[in-house]
C-alpha cells in the first residue's frame, strides 16, 4: 500500500528523532496533543503507538523491525506537526489527514504491531505500568535512561 501524499517529507525527521535520542520529546509532543483534541477511535491507536515508543526507549520492547520504528515515528511527528497536508488550526478538518496519515500506519505495520500487543499481553500489569509510565517531563524520562 502506498504511504499517504505528504508522509515521506517526515521521514528524514523521524531519523533525526531517533539518531538523536529525541524520542522522548516527541513521546510528550504525542501526549500534550492527545489530551488536546477529541479523538475518539483514533485515541486508541495513538496510545499504543505511544506506548511502543516508551517501551522501545526503555529498551523493553525492541522486536521491531528498524523500517516499522521509523515509520511511527514519522506517523507520530505527521501527528503533532500542525504543518502538514491540512494544517490543524482549520477546525473540522485539520485532524482528517492526521487521521488518515496514523491509520495508514495501523494498517500498513499491523504485524509489527499486533507483535506488539502479544507482548503486552505476555506482561504482568505491574509491568507495565513501569515501562508504559509517562514521567512528570521530558526531561525526567531522558534521565531514566541514563541512569540504566
Amino acid at each position: 500500500m502506498k504511504a499517504p501524499w505528504n508522509f515521506t517529507r517526515f521521514l528524514p525527521i523521524a531519523e533525526r528523532i531517533l539518531s538523536r535520542g529525541r524520542l522522548p520529546a516527541l513521546i510528550f509532543a504525542v501526549a500534550r496533543k492527545g489530551k488536546g483534541y477529541r479523538l475518539g477511535a483514533l485515541k486508541e491507536d495513538v496510545q499504543l503507538l505511544q506506548a511502543l515508543c516508551l517501551a522501545y526507549w526503555r529498551g523493553e520492547y525492541r522486536n521491531i523491525s528498524p523500517k516499522a520504528l521509523l515509520s511511527i515515528v514519522a506517523g507520530l511527528v505527521y501527528f503533532v506537526s500542525p504543518i502538514d497536508a491540512i494544517p490543524d488550526w482549520l477546525l473540522g478538518v485539520g485532524m482528517l489527514d492526521d487521521i488518515a496519515v496514523l491509520a495508514w500506519v495501523m494498517k500498513t505495520l499491523s504485524g509489527e504491531l499486533d507483535a506488539f500487543r502479544a507482548w503486552r499481553q505476555r506482561q504482568s500489569p505491574e509491568k507495565l505500568r513501569v515501562v508504559e509510565r509517562l514521567p512528570a517531563s521530558e526531561k525526567d524520562l531522558e534521565l531514566e535512561k541514563s541512569h540504566r
